[in-house]
């Protein structure tokens, strides 16, 4: 990531249902990955690798509306710091946590233009979620990949709910994807699941994480415009995996 300071925003437009829980099995799921990714861009699929970078938090929406003013107003570096370290706007309880969420935060809102950056500070409630998710999307393909194979396969098959086993078994079949993927610890493994559910809990995608229980989501259609009009396959792909 390039340092704070430099302008990396682009300026170009300055459920639950009655069936049966049912947990989708992994051959399954592998020969969803070409069926899912079907009408995704080759350049958008090449190259798959997954980091482990989500573990600072998970949609962090108001958060994510202080870096998206932050951003917006071109802030220098020694503005950036000043705001995150010595302002603590994010309010964080350590320095040094305040600015690993800044950096993950920075990181995905730079994958995306300002209209939707603007949608981040801006928008309210759903919009601004859901602005903030696709960011998310594009920045990780960790969450990305479970929303589009896991979480997408389990809505076709009418699963209920999401589990532990299914995020376990996706992280294995993840290494068989990117053989450069980190042998993450149990805890890692964990830490990660939770930020991923909490997620899909605030995007909508589930009741809640005790639950897991998956509910149908409609997504901003303000967030659709943007990212159809931006050709973000990959992510609309990922967001509208929901009936």
């Amino acid at each position: 990531m390039t340092a704070p300071g430099r302008q990396h925003v682009r300026l170009e437009g300055v459920a639950n249902r009655g069936s049966p829980p049912c947990d989708v099995s992994s051959k399954a799921r592998r020969g969803a990955v070409s069926r899912a990714r079907g009408s995704v861009r080759a350049t958008d699929v090449a190259d798959v690798q997954y980091r482990g970078d989500i573990i600072a938090g998970a949609l962090m929406v108001p958060e994510s509306r202080v870096v998206a003013d932050l951003l917006l107003r071109h802030v220098s570096a020694a503005e950036w710091q000043d705001a995150i370290v010595t302002q603590n706007v994010l309010k964080s309880r350590r320095r040094k946590m305040a600015t690993r969420v800044a950096r993950l935060i920075r990181g995905r809102l730079e994958t995306m233009d300002t209209a939707l950056v603007k949608m981040v500070r801006d928008g309210k409630g759903t919009v601004a979620t859901h602005a903030t998710l696709a960011a998310a999307v594009k920045h990780s393909r960790l969450l990305g990949d479970f929303l589009l194979l896991i979480v997408g396969e389990q809505y076709r098959q009418f699963g209920q709910r999401l589990s532990n086993k299914l995020w376990d078994d996706y992280l294995d079949e993840c290494m068989e994807r990117d053989r450069t993927m980190p042998q993450w610890s149990e805890s890692t493994r964990g830490r990660l699941r939770s930020s991923v559910f909490q997620s899909l809990a605030q995007a909508g995608y589930i009741e809640n994480t005790r639950t897991l229980k998956l509910q149908t989501v409609h997504v901003s259609e303000q967030v659709l415009h943007y990212l159809r009009a931006h050709h973000e396959d990959y992510v609309l792909q990922c967001i509208q995996v929901a009936p």
